[in-house]
């Protein structure tokens, strides 16, 4: 009363009811996000849906939430703020592509980095993401091509970070020298790229915000999948739901804005560019070639020159125009990724290498050698010997060549099936398909089998000759063969 202007009021601290049973919960998340890469962190949005979905006996709402989430961050220093300016684009003339951005993800149980490729529609707001294993110049290649297919057509202009897959060297400005490949690949494509300066995110703001909405709604909690096409069409579901959402300040949603846009992008090439980087190594005395810093093997004989083709996910060898050995990429250093077929034309004349060989330890450990194949190997050792046994063995791996491995798994288990471990019961059900030639068997109808009937022989010639015999045999078994009479007559 005594003072002109009143005193600021006390807000007394109020009880949270229908927050308290998710204090818990929401405690709980923001404790793991600590743990969690900063960009993989949930925010106040994606707790109050997870609460919604996880605990719907909880009936809270969403600013009550926020409040709380935001006070238990800033008490916990997990704040951090970004400011992005929106601008304006149109249909079809330009894209972002932000560099390689990195998520965790547990893939067949073990936590593993995986590097997400984005490219963003700045007019329509679609953007198309894909995961590989490493940031290589030809998955970064190939990402954009399969993104050209999914938005429907190229872009005027790409704007890009300075990453080494398309710089080789920053100069002054804007300008820069890009690298051979790259430069062939937007002239194959024709599109015309400029690059951000390093350090300036302001520039690509869309792509950053958009890439961390996506990143926090669609890859929060961190992905459990079995391997990276199963991540991959995550992210295609993720792609897809994001077309129904409309950002904020703009009337159509993402899929409509797409549509739209596709009359406007320039049309798709009919071939796509060669995405393969060439080496041409030469087999080695252990029959494999030299790739990057790696070994594949290779059915060739040793010092032929051959080129070796090497893609995002595989490595070919080709030679005379013909692709000899399909390999998956290795992307550790100094490994040897070895094929047991190629290995098996040198076990034939030296048996005792086979138990050993690297090949074969790499065949079990990928689960492609069967129990069944140690117990036909084991049987034929000890029926035959172990040399002779390892080759009957050897020699059923190469039926493989032109039956198929599935073929002569399943020769073998009928083989063991049998009690045998003969080679020739695994080779007669692989030459001779009985069950093919059954089920490829017309039917017929009776009535079309008459014209095969044939009137019944007659024996009234050999009856004649009955009484004739009984007469002139000889009565006593002994003697037969010495009085018999023998004819040398031919009876046609």
């Amino acid at each position: 009363m005594a003072s002109a202007v009143p005193a600021e009021r006390k807000k007394p601290e109020r009880e949270r009811a229908k927050l308290a049973p998710a204090l818990g919960f929401i405690d709980a998340i923001l404790e793991a996000d600590r743990r969690a890469p900063r960009k993989q962190r949930h925010t106040a949005h994606r707790i109050w849906r997870r609460l919604r979905q996880e605990k719907p006996e909880i009936a809270v709402g969403e600013s009550t939430v926020r409040e709380y989430v935001r006070q238990r961050k800033a008490a916990m220093g997990l704040l951090g703020h970004e400011v992005f300016v929106p601008q304006s684009y149109q249909f079809g003339g330009e894209a972002q592509e932000v560099d390689w951005y990195e998520i965790w993800a547990e893939l067949d149980g073990q936590p593993s980095k995986v590097y997400i490729f984005r490219m963003g529609s700045m007019a329509s707001g679609a953007a198309f993401h894909r995961a590989y294993p490493h940031a290589t110049q030809q998955a970064f290649l190939e990402a954009h091509e399969l993104a050209f297919q999914w938005f429907g057509g190229v872009f005027d202009v790409l704007r890009f970070d300075s990453l080494s897959s398309a710089v080789k060297k920053i100069l002054r400005g804007r300008q820069r020298e890009e690298t051979t490949r790259f430069l062939a690949f937007r002239s194959h494509w024709g599109f015309q790229a400029e690059f951000c300066t390093p350090g300036e995110g302001h520039e690509k703001g869309g792509v950053e915000g958009e890439g961390g909405q996506f990143r926090r709604n669609r890859l929060v909690p961190i992905p459990k999948v079995r391997n990276r096409e199963e991540l991959n069409r995550l992210l295609a579901a993720g792609m897809d739901q994001e077309q129904q959402r409309a950002i904020a300040g703009r009337s159509q949603t993402i899929g409509a804005a797409m549509l739209a846009e596709r009359e406007h992008l320039q049309p798709l090439v009919a071939e796509g560019f060669d995405l393969a980087s060439a080496h041409f190594p030469q087999v080695n005395q252990s029959g494999c070639v030299k790739v990057l810093t790696h070994f594949y093997s290779t059915p060739l004989p040793v010092a032929t020159t051959v080129e070796a083709k090497v893609y995002s996910a595989t490595v070919e060898i080709w030679q005379g125009g013909h692709c000899v050995a399909r390999h998956e990429r290795c992307y550790g250093r100094h490994q040897q990724v070895l094929e047991l077929d190629h290995s098996l034309d040198v076990p034939v004349k030296k048996p005792g290498a086979m138990a050993g060989s690297t090949a074969l330890e790499q065949c079990r450990a990928q689960g492609r050698w069967p129990a069944s194949y140690d117990r036909f190997w084991s049987m034929a050792s000890q029926r035959e010997g172990r040399q002779a046994g390892t080759r009957a063995m050897i020699e059923g791996l190469q039926l493989s060549r032109t039956h198929g491995a599935a073929g002569v798994r399943q020769a073998v288990e009928e083989a063991l099936a049998m009690g045998t471990s003969s080679l020739s019961a695994i080779r007669y059900p692989l030459s001779v398909d009985c069950r093919a030639t059954a089920s490829e068997t017309a039917a017929v109808e009776i009535d079309a089998l008459r014209r095969y009937d044939r009137p019944q022989p007659s024996m009234e010639a050999y009856e004649q000759l009955r009484p004739n015999w009984r007469e002139t045999a000889p009565t006593d078994p002994g003697s037969r063969m010495a009085t018999w009479p023998v004819t040398t007559e031919v009876v046609q």
